[in-house]
């Protein structure tokens, strides 16, 4: 005798009865995700989204100290602005803080990645002299000033001494001269940024597979073709993050400069950056500080987005 199994169907609701909704499995997931993002989002509006626009608005204001007291500051449309674009100090230090960046830049990076190949190389002490250069980069810029201030000085200080004993001269107005001064900002900014450059491109260098320089040297390529051809190719990515980052530190730079010079001599060191600090707080013009701020912002919020739109190009 065959028996025969009947399958009873079961409803489709009661086969979804215990079966969460996806609609609100859709909802939790959302929900967890801008729990997370919330905190980060609170605090960019709070401590950058608000001053950036309180700084948009007070460029379009008559804002002086007397505003801290009786919280009038009308608005004088773009007053502020045609002021600051008729100085002949702006194109100065606009033309200054290109100058300051490019070579400070250049300097780093250049300096940075030829110290960063060479320390990729094992050898006795390589660790130790890597924490002795970063040193540099440790120590507060307006230290670092200070020091170098004293280093460069014409009359007492220890770089004229020393050329003094070797017969090339010794007294050269390193931070007194005009055409002298910018040159020598640049380079203590060199000094200082060389280890933070050093310091990324060495871990990018050590992310390279070995087997790709082991199968460029079988090729027969050079060590200088090996470099053109394979390191600098896959440190792109991390080229792009040091000079973005260097630029975004450099292009604002006002601690080191005010050590130095204060801007001076007769100007030759003013940049955006100091003249923000000269409008603002000796002039007490706090629109005309607040345009040359909004400048500022404007070139490297500018600067970033080409660059990294140019980057994301040539890897696709």
């Amino acid at each position: 005798m065959t028996t025969s199994t009947v399958t009873v169907p079961v409803p489709a609701a009661e086969q979804s009865a215990g079966a969460p909704d996806p609609r609100r499995l859709r909802l939790r997931r959302s929900l967890a995700r801008w729990g997370f993002v919330a905190p980060a989002v609170v605090f960019m509006l709070l401590f950058f989204g608000y001053p950036l626009v309180r700084n948009v608005v007070m460029s379009f204001q008559h804002y002086t100290p007397k505003t801290f007291f009786t919280g009038e500051a009308p608005f004088n449309g773009a007053d502020n602005w045609s002021k600051v674009f008729q100085d002949a100090l702006f194109g100065k230090a606009l033309w200054h803080t290109l100058v300051f960046t490019v070579g400070s830049l250049l300097g780093q990076f250049c300096i940075g990645l030829a110290l960063a190949v060479f320390f990729s190389r094992r050898f006795p002490l390589g660790g130790v002299l890597r924490s002795l250069i970063l040193l540099p980069w440790l120590v507060p810029m307006v230290v670092s000033g200070i020091v170098w201030r004293r280093i460069l000085d014409q009359d007492t200080g220890v770089l004229n001494s020393f050329l003094g004993t070797l017969g090339l001269g010794g007294h050269t107005p390193w931070l007194t001269s005009p055409g002298m001064a910018l040159l020598s900002v640049i380079l203590v900014n060199i000094w200082i940024g060389v280890p933070f450059n050093m310091v990324i491109l060495y871990g990018g260098l050590q992310e390279i597979p070995g087997e790709l320089h082991e199968a460029a040297s079988l090729d027969g390529a050079s060590a200088w073709r090996t470099f053109r051809s394979v390191t600098l190719p896959m440190l792109r990515p991390v080229i792009t993050v040091v000079l973005v980052l260097g630029f975004m530190s450099t292009v604002k730079i006002l601690d080191l400069i005010l050590a130095l010079t204060d801007g001076g001599p007769a100007d030759a060191t003013q940049t955006l950056g100091t003249l923000t600090y000269q409008n603002s707080f000796v002039q007490l013009d706090f629109g005309a500080g607040a345009v040359v701020g909004n400048v500022l912002i404007l070139v490297s919020a500018v600067f970033a987005v080409f660059y990294l739109r140019a980057n994301r190009t040539e890897g696709k």
